[in-house]
């Protein structure tokens, strides 16, 4: 995301450090609520590979003392001591990594709050420049690869290093002449960890980048399906993802080769560490300058030692994703709010309803200006037109009323108040707005009328319901408003939908209601049942109503007719058809063209 908060597709492919400490600063702070969790389960951690230190100093004991002498006493104790600490170990480790696991997940679940209430707070400007599909993404798989990084790695790192340190202690406690053998290997493992790390990192920016390019073509293709079949295009979009598909499966090969190198590599090194101690620790043996129990002791020591570091490749992995991740997702939530409230904002008290559009001017880039010095007013329970051509800014000039924008320049009231001084969500609990396009969630018929609203009763939803004439259809289906709704309303036709979110409108009883386009797209019958419903529900509301059927408009209090983005009429219907303006040319078209298809029809 650029900073101007557009998309940029690279920014998927992008890999970032390893590590950055300013990134893993603002990770650590998600664990502020969890400091005791975090601390036991560290501390559990620690006391597990303290254990494995004790197993191998029992094993020594075992030997050198009473299996090498034959003395039995206290050799049963040694015995149900390292059973009680194995015992102890598998509890400690079944809670350290239960603790863990519930950790990552609760702070996977409070950053994927934090990040969906940013969302939401966000301005339609926001989506309009970055798509759905990566902000998706953001939700769930980038914060879903930080739950790997609070619930096995954080953690376990420390793990792992505590467990080196105690090992190479344990080493050097023991006989230091072998622990200066077993570090003869080192410079080689070093290497091979080295060279490691770069080929690890360049296969999974490769894996990255081919991952992002499939998630971009599954959700282009699967959104524009009807394209694709409307014009037989599924032969050519099948071939084509099977040339990205096995590109990524390709990516992924190359990073278990690495993998597949990296891992018997270390035990070769493993081995080589063990096959030198044998070697040497014979020698003094026979020279009875050790004992068979501190070699034995050594060789589970060099096993030991080389586990952690398998991890830490691991975990390396584990914090090059987290790391990419995150810096996606703050970049994300760093993206300040365009629409927010004022520090004191101003409550109009008795809502009246009255709007007021004074020298108003908007543009959505720079000043390439939609709307200039729009200037009129909306009475309190009056209806208002506006009319005009597509692209005259109709429709932008409710997406401010709705403040989903702000203007630039001049002011928009209500009772007086201007409503950027007003609570975004006491201005819109007073609006009611039925678009052309409309979204329906999956669910059923009641759910998408009350949006989740506790207060509307099923008995209103009803009403609203049969208000705009949606009982004809209701009528047919046996569950009634917990009928089912296939997602984005699949099986409903447009006029369907128009109608549901008229209801919605309605059932929340908005003070000021706006219809955008609302009759576009019914067949006249339906319209009928609109226009009904319309004559008696507008009494006492104030309501602006855009359309491209002049024919539902003629009742209007004032009808304004935009061009351009500026005022070019006003008036009533007959008034602007005595003009013979821009108003009585729209009016003769559309005439036209509804006396042409009634032929058609009858024909």
């Amino acid at each position: 995301m650029a900073h101007d908060g557009t998309y940029n597709h690279h920014e998927e492919e992008a890999l970032g450090k390893a590590y950055d400490a300013r990134l893993m600063k603002r990770l650590l702070k998600y664990l502020r609520n969890y400091r005791l969790p975090v601390a036991v389960a560290v501390m559990l951690l620690l006391v597990s590979s303290l254990s494995q230190i004790v197993l191998v100093f029992l094993v020594k004991s075992a030997i050198d003392d009473h299996i090498m002498t034959g003395v039995r006493d206290g050799f049963t104790l040694i015995i149900l001591v390292y059973l009680g600490v194995m015992v102890l170990t598998f509890i400690i480790q079944h809670f350290q990594y239960y603790l863990t696991q519930w950790l990552g997940q609760n702070v996977q679940h409070n950053i994927r709050l934090q990040v969906f209430r940013h969302l939401q707070n966000l301005h339609l400007g926001f989506y309009d420049k970055n798509p759905v599909g990566r902000l998706v993404t953001r939700v769930t798989n980038d914060v879903d690869v930080l739950n790997e990084l609070f619930s096995s790695g954080v953690v376990n790192i420390i793990g792992d290093i505590f467990m080196l340190v105690l090992i190479l202690g344990a080493m050097l406690y023991i006989n230091w002449q072998l622990a200066l053998i077993t570090f003869i290997v080192l410079p080689l493992l070093v290497i091979i960890t080295f060279v490691f790390k770069i080929k690890a990192r360049e296969a999974y920016r490769q894996v990255r980048t081919r991952l992002a390019r499939l998630n971009s073509f599954l959700q282009e293709h699967i959104l524009g399906i009807k394209i694709v079949q409307l014009f037989n295009r599924e032969k050519k979009t099948f071939d084509e993802f099977e040339v990205v598909n096995r590109d990524l499966r390709g990516a992924h090969f190359r990073s278990i080769y690495y993998y597949a190198l990296f891992f018997p590599a270390v035990e070769i090194i493993s081995a080589l560490s063990v096959g030198l101690l044998l070697y040497y620790g014979g020698i003094r043996i026979t020279d009875a300058a050790l004992t068979f129990g501190e070699l034995v002791a050594f060789i589970q020591l060099v096993e030991r030692f080389y586990r952690p570091i398998r991890d830490l490749s691991e975990q390396y992995n584990v914090l090059q994703s987290s790391m990419a991740s995150s810096e996606r997702i703050f970049k994300l939530l760093d993206t300040p709010p365009a629409i927010v409230d004022v520090r004191n904002p101003e409550n109009n008290g008795d809502f009246r309803g009255k709007i007021e559009f004074d020298k108003l001017w908007f543009a959505y880039n720079q000043e390439d200006w939609v709307l200039k010095d729009i200037s009129f007013t909306v009475e309190s329970g009056r209806r208002v037109a506006i009319v005009g051509a597509t692209g005259a800014g109709k429709s932008s000039l409710i997406s401010l009323l709705y403040r989903f924008y702000d203007y630039q320049k001049g002011s928009i009231k209500i009772d007086g108040v201007d409503i950027k001084n007003m609570p975004v969500a006491e201005l819109r609990r007073h609006l009611g707005l039925v678009l052309q396009d409309v979204f329906l969630f999956s669910g059923d018929y009641a759910g998408n009328v009350r949006l989740r609203e506790r207060n509307i009763s099923d008995e209103q939803v009803r009403q609203a319901l049969n208000r705009v004439g949606f009982d004809r259809f209701l009528d047919k289906m046996p569950q009634g408003i917990q009928t089912g709704i296939m997602e984005r309303g699949a099986t409903l036709s447009t006029g369907q939908k128009q109608l549901l979110s008229f209801a919605r409108a309605l059932a929340f009883d908005p003070d000021i209601l706006i219809l955008d386009e609302a009759t576009s797209s019914v067949d006249t019958e339906t319209e009928k049942l609109i226009q009904a419903a319309l004559d008696e529900l507008l009494k006492g509301r104030t309501s602006i109503v855009i359309a491209h059927r002049l024919s539902t408009i003629e009742k209007a209090d004032n009808i304004i007719v935009l061009h351009h983005g500026q005022i070019r009429e006003m008036g009533k219907h007959n008034e602007l058809l005595k003009q013979k303006g821009i108003y009585y040319k729209l009016y003769q078209m559309q005439f036209k063209r509804e006396l042409a298809q009634k032929k058609i029809i009858s024909a």
